[in-house]
């Protein structure tokens, strides 16, 4: 995997650039959408390529190993494949899902035990094993295995659990420079930073990832119960460390807003299941705020769903029509939601990816944060 990085926002941390892997090339700030299962919910390939042309998304290595399991994806010769996605795709090691799984794992030297949460059997994720799992799932970009620690952690549980991360790092970079990808392109490995909201952590942390020298950084464990402006000032931290040749990418965040201070600070690579999820419930972002579709004042609202927008479902559709269909829990509406909030977020990083090339994307910036946040 090869970066380069084509421009710097005036009065901003903000960067333009390239990522180039074996399925294509990715210009950056980016935003991934998510396709835990392999697919991007109620999205078919087709429009996550031609309408929304997303340029990479996101599969779960936790979901994925049990589902539809490694036997199958190895017979497919690989996600890309399976799924029929012939664009670059990322996989996260599966940390955050076993994180979840508070009641059903237990997180000891060796790895990770927890029980499936389809059938209550018993597994191990180890450092060395989710390399060899996301081998055979064939991601572009793998992701080391660590401890995603809660928000809310005091000092001390933050402090082992990062040891335990930094741990597993160590042998997980051993094992990936040991082996090598099965199906004949190249596969890039992201560290992970950890530290929960304590700066003299996430520095020791920035420090331990960045030493290694790999192809790209990671940001975990924000978004997780801490207060907004904490998770703003850890990304601060973060990247005042990480290389500034390497792309970097916030795990899980978030809103339209956390996207927008996230490239204001540095980001390069972003997901999040909202888009599909909060669609799927109702709700739009849009480039003038947020809309509940759910609600009485779009009955008789027959305007586009988002005058001039992104996809071809914001000019076909009305407000009145997509209302209707949620208040009658048609699943057309989960799919234009979805669809149409995927398009939006996939604007909205190709926006400022364009005021960063043309050196106003501070005052854009401002602005659309004030846009995209109001609630319509």
């Amino acid at each position: 995997m090869d970066f380069k990085v084509e421009a710097t926002a005036q009065y901003s941390n903000a960067r333009a650039g390239e990522i180039t892997t074996d399925h294509g090339k990715i210009p950056t700030p980016i935003f991934m959408p998510v396709g835990t299962v392999a697919s991007v919910k109620a999205v078919h390939t087709r429009e996550l390529r031609e309408d929304i042309d997303a340029k990479i998304i996101l599969g779960n290595t936790y979901h994925l190993y049990l589902r539809p399991g490694l036997d199958i994806l190895r017979q497919a010769g690989g996600l890309h494949k399976f799924n029929g996605w012939n664009r670059p795709i990322l996989t996260d090691s599966g940390g955050f899902q076993v994180f979840s799984l508070s009641a059903n794992r237990k997180l000891k030297e060796e790895g990770a035990w927890f029980r499936s949460h389809i059938d209550g059997s018993k597994h191990l994720f180890t450092p060395e094993n989710v390399v060899d799992i996301q081998r055979v799932i064939g991601a572009d970009i793998m992701m080391a295995l660590d401890e995603c620690t809660p928000g809310t952690a005091d000092f001390d549980y933050a402090k082992k659990s990062l040891g335990l991360t930094q741990r597993w790092l160590e042998r997980g970079w051993k094992h990936y420079n040991e082996t090598e990808g099965i199906y004949g392109y190249r596969q890039a490995y992201f560290p992970i930073v950890q530290g929960c909201v304590y700066p003299e952590l996430r520095r020791e942390a920035a420090k331990h990832v960045a030493d290694l020298g790999a192809e790209g950084n990671a940001i975990g464990g924000l978004a997780v119960g801490e207060p907004t402006e904490k998770m703003y000032e850890m990304i601060e931290v973060v990247n005042e460390i990480l290389p500034q040749d390497k792309p970097r990418y916030l795990m899980g965040v978030g809103t339209p807003a956390n996207i927008l201070e996230a490239i204001d600070r540095g980001v390069d690579m972003m997901d999040c299941v909202m888009p599909t999820r909060n669609g799927r419930n109702g709700m739009l972002f849009t480039r003038n705020g947020i809309m509940n579709m759910r609600n009485k004042k779009w009955a008789d609202d027959f305007s586009p769903l988002d005058e001039g927008g992104p996809t071809w479902v914001d000019e076909v559709y009305s407000k009145a029509y997509l209302r209707h269909l949620f208040v009658s829990q048609e699943l057309l509406g989960m799919q234009i939601a979805s669809i149409h909030n995927l398009g939006f977020y996939l604007w909205l990083v190709r926006e400022a990816r364009k005021h960063i090339l043309a050196g106003d994307f501070k005052s854009w910036k401002t602005d659309m944060v004030e846009r995209v946040t109001r609630r319509l």
